[in-house]
């Protein structure tokens, strides 16, 4: 990032102080929202509610206070400095805010006030004069028609979704805020972990590429996910993705990639869609991973965020399920994956272990048996990660009475740090009863999956395979 731009996001995802212009006393007003969510949206397992720890204003003429917030007639009768802003007012107004805000000497300025450009060429004349008065003001937007900004590290919600997610190692950036919201629910379900999230909205300043330039410079960041539907500067994006994706990988989902969905998007954030040929060809180019749906985008960031690339195409399948190996080994080789078969000294060292059942299958995949115990995997995982012709591990655990979750789950973590430059993916199936075993997996950063078609999928991509 350009110190300019460093300086920008910096006052973007941890301000010192921020106002929320339009604070409603309305529960059902995105006003009211936003300010909830810096109060005390933030909120965690633990059940506990975490306000952000700058100062936060709220600004509403015809109210005293709301949650809590004494509110201000306007920004200029704020007492403090004011370093970011949220605009939640009808369109309209949102000129004359970005004027008090350059007299206020505002850094940035979350606009999710919606009724700009997505609504055609009157919108688009709106959103103009919004961003000339921006621009002339120093003030950098992010917007309009938003979500807002997230950032769970920071304990920063300046949004109108119902909570924050947990911290983690991902990144999303999207071009649909209504996605992010949902994304926000099942985060929270699934216990997955995000570094910011962002909703571009129109992007009529900040853009895709500004927030790939953060992403990079961004310690807590791992993998960036991102939900496009057009691309306003294509040379910057091109340009940014892949100085971008030779640090932390970018796995992008496209909308618009029919005519009737390109249709849709003009009037989603007014953006042109584009040809996705056109746009296929330039992830390639710039190295961007291409997701086919909204779970394939985030199996395979939680995967590139936490496993290394592969050294080959050799893989290894370890289950106590018989059929649900055979099933894996054809996903493997539908993908191009090689089920490498075992070789003589790798079934000795096996044997020499002791673990191994009489029936079990000598071959890739190691069937274990279905009565398979801890210490079984423990000698198969082991060995088959020590051998240097296979590159990648997909361990799957289906359950029976005698099946350990929690202990399976332990014996993969611990092998994975013993070979921590071959990627290990499970596949623990069922629900209830491999829970504990799950829970254990993702606290290690070992990535699990419902279904072994998805761990193929994501091993595909670690092989680069593409």
């Amino acid at each position: 990032m350009t110190p300019e731009l460093a300086a920008v996001m910096k006052a973007l995802t941890q301000p010192k102080s921020i106002a929320v212009v339009g604070a409603s006393r309305d529960p059902r007003s995105v006003g009211h929202g936003v300010l909830k969510g810096l109060v005390h949206g933030c909120v965690f397992e633990s059940g506990s509610c975490i306000p952000y720890n700058g100062i936060v204003y709220a600004v509403n003429p015809k109210a005293k206070d709301v949650l809590g917030k004494k509110c201000f007639g306007s920004l200029k009768d704020i007492p403090g400095s004011v370093e970011s802003i949220v605009v939640a007012i009808p369109a309209k107004f949102v000129p004359q805010i970005m004027e008090e805000a350059a007299i206020k000497k505002v850094k940035v300025a979350i606009i999710v006030s919606a009724g700009f450009a997505e609504l055609g060429v009157e919108g688009k004349k709106l959103q103009e004069e919004v961003v000339k008065k921006a621009k002339a003001g120093g003030i950098r937007v992010l917007g309009p028609n938003v979500l807002g900004l997230l950032v769970p590290p920071n304990n920063f919600n300046a949004s109108f979704a119902l909570t924050t997610p947990e911290p983690g190692n991902i990144a999303f950036i999207s071009q649909s805020g209504a996605l992010a919201d949902s994304v926000v629910d099942w985060a929270l379900q699934a216990r997955y972990g995000f570094s910011f999230l962002a909703s571009l909205g129109n992007t009529a300043d900040l853009d895709e590429s500004d927030f790939l330039e953060y992403g990079l410079d961004d310690r807590k960041t791992k993998a960036i996910a991102m939900y496009l539907e057009g691309v306003k500067n294509g040379k910057k994006f091109l340009k940014t993705a892949k100085k971008v994706s030779q640090t932390k990988p970018i796995i992008v989902l496209k909308g618009g990639k029919t005519e009737r969905g390109g249709q849709a998007i003009a009037s989603h954030t007014g953006s042109l869609a584009g040809s996705y040929a056109v746009y296929q060809a330039a992830f390639r180019q710039a190295g961007v991973f291409s997701a086919e749906s909204v779970e394939d985008l985030f199996d395979l960031a939680k995967a590139l965020a936490s496993q290394p690339r592969t050294q080959g195409k050799n893989v290894a399948i370890i289950t106590n399920g018989g059929g649900v190996g055979v099933l894996t080994a054809d996903y493997c080789a539908e993908a191009g994956l090689n089920v490498v078969p075992l070789k003589q000294k790798t079934l000795e060292k096996l044997e020499k272990s002791g673990k191994m059942h009489a029936a079990y299958s000598h071959n890739n995949p190691l069937d274990l048996v279905g009565d398979a115990l801890p210490d079984r995997y423990e000698a198969a995982v082991n060995t088959l990660l020590s051998e240097p012709y296979i590159h990648s591990m997909i361990v799957v655990q289906t359950l029976q009475t005698m099946t350990d979750s929690q202990k399976d789950a332990e014996v993969v973590v611990k092998a994975h740090q013993t070979y921590p430059n071959k990627p290990v993916v499970c596949v623990f199936m069922g629900g209830k009863y491999s829970a504990p075993g799950v829970a254990t997996l993702r606290k290690h950063d070992i990535p699990d999956y419902n279904d072994p078609l998805k761990a193929v999928k994501v091993l595909k991509v670690l092989s680069s395979i593409i």
